[in-house]
């Protein structure tokens, strides 16, 4: 399976479910979340949690497993952007 390159920040991808004539205020309070905390999400400063999957999901009428598959590769790929790790491999092939 190919690797996504790049992929949208879960917020910037919500943004697209948005109606234009409805504010963030609007959709926080729906959300029963805070404007700034729901900002903050769409910006891409916050990250997808499971409970704000789940009311998005319910919002949007998509599934919360979505958000956070979203959320996941986009977690995976801003850490591979950075060097790896030093991390000696274990020896699996003797353990067995």
């Amino acid at each position: 399976m190919a690797r996504m390159h790049d992929p949208a920040h879960p917020g910037e991808v919500l943004r697209e479910f948005l109606p234009e004539d409805m504010s963030i205020g609007e959709i926080a309070a729906r959300l029963g979340v805070s404007r700034p905390h729901l900002s903050r999400l769409l910006n891409g400063h916050a990250a997808m949690t499971a409970e704000m999957a789940i009311k998005v999901g319910l919002l949007t009428r998509t599934t919360p497993e979505s958000w956070l598959v979203n959320q996941a590769k986009w977690d995976l790929w801003r850490a591979s952007q950075k060097p790896l790790p030093k991390v000696e491999p274990l020896d699996l092939e003797s353990a067995a």
